[in-house]
């Protein structure tokens, strides 16, 4: 029997997010239920913004359908919650919001504002007169590395900058593999977020060509507020599992920030223009100047790790 969008509840009031490894995720008759090496663990799915299925995990076809009925995301992810292989769709009952950002992104005048909005929110500056993507990058990249050397000095981290290789991130330093555990809890959220309201991840403003480009635009737009200080933090304490302990510290950071409330509302301060007497030039032209793939040093982007 069909759910009704109105009995789902508003993002803003579900649970984070919960990761399960080595089990089978399956829908019986009390529920959905995470049976592992320990026994049955209930899931309230509908009050979950996100599920992620870590490495032995099985699904059944009943679990996904329950929880495609309620909207909350299911993600296929690596060890340690870091790399995201797949995930479910989501969304709402309507394609308004994907029909506004879509056009918002297709023109170069309101794509720009769109940029310059993200670059105000994350810095304080708002950028003025015409500019490139790879300028912005460039100015991204150097503003991002003087607060992650602000930060590992307030937490006394031994910082040697921010270094990982996507196809080996085990072999990173503590800080990194926090970094990196953080990120993709963020990400995770973010994307449940969006896909809960009808955006299209793929729709990207400063990140571009992308499965997930517009997750790592408003992830961004949170990361050095919440994310990053919560990865220090647990660098700082040294753990023998930091991905455990920083998924942990996440899940309770984004709880007494009020994230979950704030996603959407950003969104929506973002795309707060009037359509009705813009110019319509493309922004293809401005976006590609630049590869997604790499950003202003030539290193994978940090999306890479998601």
């Amino acid at each position: 029997m069909p759910v009704s969008l109105h009995e789902i509840p508003h993002f803003d009031d579900k649970i984070s997010w919960v990761f399960l490894e080595y089990g089978t995720l399956k829908k019986d008759d009390s529920g959905v239920v995470f049976w592992d090496e320990e026994g049955a663990i209930p899931l309230p799915v509908a009050s979950l913004a996100l599920v992620m299925l870590g490495p032995g995990t099985k699904v059944t076809h009943r679990a996904v359908q329950s929880m495609a009925e309620t909207n909350c995301l299911l993600a296929w992810v690596g060890e340690g919650g870091i790399r995201c292989y797949a995930h479910s769709t989501g969304g709402t009952g309507h394609a308004n919001n994907l029909r506004r950002q879509a056009r918002i992104w297709a023109n170069e005048y309101t794509n720009r504002e769109v940029v310059r909005r993200m670059y105000a929110s994350r810095f304080g500056v708002r950028l003025e007169g015409n500019f490139s993507l790879p300028a912005i990058r460039g100015k991204e990249g150097l503003r991002v590395r003087e607060i992650y050397a602000r930060l590992a000095k307030e937490y006394q981290i031994d910082w040697q900058g921010r270094r990982y290789d996507p196809r080996n991130w085990a072999a990173a330093d503590l800080p990194n593999r926090c970094l990196s555990a953080a990120n993709s809890c963020l990400y995770g959220l973010t994307h449940a977020a969006l896909v809960s309201a009808g955006y299209s991840p793929a729709l990207g403003f400063i990140h571009t060509g992308r499965p997930l480009s517009f997750v790592y635009d408003i992830a961004d737009l949170f990361k050095f507020e919440v994310a990053v200080p919560t990865a220090f933090e647990v660098a700082a304490k040294f753990s023998h599992h930091p991905e455990r302990a920083t998924r942990k510290a996440c899940r309770a950071a984004f709880h007494e920030t009020g994230l979950m409330g704030e996603i959407l509302p950003k969104v929506e301060e973002l795309f707060d223009m009037d359509l009705s007497d813009v110019p319509d030039p493309s922004a293809h032209a401005w976006q590609s100047q630049l590869p997604a793939e790499t950003g202003p040093d030539d290193r994978p982007r940090e999306e890479d790790e998601a």
